[in-house]
């Protein structure tokens, strides 16, 4: 398209596609970040990641059972925490955040399927970013849920942490 002066425009539409694909490489490094951690690895969970949210999902295995045939707590802990941290790094791109509080709540024990805990960035403000996470078994029924507060650390995002 070209302007009244017969210059070829660059459109609101094309900037828009850039800070899509900008943004959609972000995502993508971030969840290559996350299937390249030692933890992920061994427990076979997956992230999808969106501009302030993400959805982890990972399966039930008995290696993750406590005594009494269910899934232990520190899965779900590793899946909320997970949904609620990605939701706020996709919003951060220079650098990983942190973690600095985290109230989980276990409503429901799980013995079977896969999880799925669903992040979202609820407030921001200079220092902190406030998210939550809500996590399902199977069948859609909410299993736990859990809020936290974030913070940038001074860790880059780069290569070396698996962003890429």
């Amino acid at each position: 398209m070209r302007d009244r002066a017969g210059a070829k425009r660059v459109g609101k539409i094309s900037s828009q596609v850039e800070l899509f694909m900008e943004t959609h490489t972000h995502f993508q490094k971030l969840e290559n970040m996350m299937h390249s951690a030692p933890i992920v690895k061994l427990t076979g969970a997956r992230v999808a990641i969106r501009h302030g949210e993400s959805e982890i999902t990972l399966p039930v295995k008995r290696e993750f059972f406590h005594s009494a045939g269910a899934m232990h707590g520190a899965m779900y802990f590793l899946a909320l925490d997970n949904a609620a941290f990605f939701a706020v790094n996709s919003l951060v791109e220079d650098v990983f955040v942190l973690t600095t509080s985290f109230t989980t709540y276990l409503t429901r024990p799980v013995s079977e399927g896969r999880v799925r805990a669903v992040g979202r960035v609820l407030n921001q403000n200079k220092t902190q970013f406030l998210a939550e996470s809500v996590l399902f078994d199977s069948d859609d029924r909410e299993i736990g849920r859990a809020t936290g507060l974030f913070v940038r650390s001074r860790i880059p995002l780069t290569s070396d942490i698996g962003y890429q």
